[in-house]
């Protein structure tokens, strides 16, 4: 480079460019369509009516945290915990859902885990079991957050929480020894 081309106020000009370039240039090639993009369609209301549902949050426990300090994140909450006709509308969604194929009839336990017998792999708390149908799990559990959505999910987590746990557990633990 020549003493010319590397002078500050050259150098800042062609930085100045540099940065500008892009713009320049989406706003030129926005302008030469000259249509305004079409109006979203409104979106229906979910079936279902219960109080508002917040966004699913990914904080989970389980992460890793830096210097032991987890980032702030949402509070995950069931908004139907413990409503019986949001219960019997999850089992008619269980069984809709072909959850009952691997789960078995009333989450008994199938080719896919027990869901009334107590013991959670990954929680069992209202937050933990929204996340496993939600996001899915390792080992064959596909995530149903983008087909049910948070409501619908909320409404599955609902139905499982109102199982009565059997009388005999046929295993002690699903961990192997």
């Amino acid at each position: 480079m020549s003493p010319v081309q590397r002078s500050p106020r050259n150098l800042r000009l062609r930085r100045a460019v540099r940065l500008a370039l892009p713009g320049a240039l989406a706003l030129v090639f926005a302008g030469s369509y000259g249509a305004t993009p079409p109006a979203a369609a409104p979106v229906a209301a979910p079936p279902v009516a219960a109080a508002p549902v917040a966004a699913p949050g990914v904080r989970n426990p389980a992460h890793l945290a830096a210097d032991g300090m987890a980032p702030p994140g949402p509070s995950v909450r069931n908004p139907y915990h413990g409503n019986t006709k949001i219960a019997k509308a999850g089992a008619a969604l269980f069984t809709s859902m072909n959850c009952d194929g691997c789960h078995g009839g009333d989450g008994s336990g199938w080719v896919g885990p027990s869901l009334a017998d107590g013991r959670w792999r990954y929680g069992g708390s209202d937050a933990a079991v929204f996340r496993s149908i939600f996001y899915g799990r390792p080992k064959g559990m596909p995530a149903f957050g983008g087909v049910l959505g948070a409501r619908g999910v909320w409404v599955l987590v609902t139905y499982l929480k109102s199982l009565p746990a059997p009388p005999d557990v046929p295993t002690e633990s699903w961990r192997r020894r």
